[in-house]
């Protein structure tokens, strides 16, 4: 198997799907499951528990943001050669009905535009009738080193 440096970003969350590589450990915070990738679309199978919840009982804003910061910058990931890397510069998040909690919802990202320096991506977090909960747009650096 190739060494992580050397797979392209399709690959390399490919292999993650595939266990060959670990999930990344923001995933056992917040429950996020990659478990679908293709050239510029990532899809996430994504749960909020207990402790996703505010004082106030609802499911944290934080919640739907990291589903979308990485739903996002793994569409963008998906389009990168082996070597390179990303990161967000900026995130707008919309949020449209609050987070169900022990709800299974899918949050899907995808490529809109890549430049050399830039990947522009879009992602929502729906339920199994589409129903909208969140939806953002992110723009990601292009790291070449």
């Amino acid at each position: 198997m190739k060494q992580p440096k050397e797979m392209t970003g399709l690959e390399f969350l490919q292999a993650m799907i595939d266990g060959d590589i670990p999930q990344a450990s923001i995933s056992e915070t917040i429950p996020m499951d990659l478990h679908n990738i293709s050239a510029g679309t990532a899809s996430f199978n994504v749960q909020a528990t207990q402790r996703h919840l505010n004082p106030l009982g609802g499911v944290h804003g934080g919640f739907a943001a990291t589903v979308l910061d990485s739903v996002t910058g793994c569409a963008v990931h998906s389009m990168l050669e082996a070597g390179v890397g990303y990161g967000t510069i900026d995130l707008n998040i919309k949020m449209c009905r609050p987070i169900p909690l022990d709800k299974k919802l899918l949050a899907i990202g995808q490529i809109i535009n890549m430049s050399k320096n830039l990947g522009i991506s879009e992602g929502k977090i729906i339920d199994e009738n589409g129903k909208l909960y969140a939806h953002a747009t992110a723009t990601c650096m292009i790291i070449r080193a």
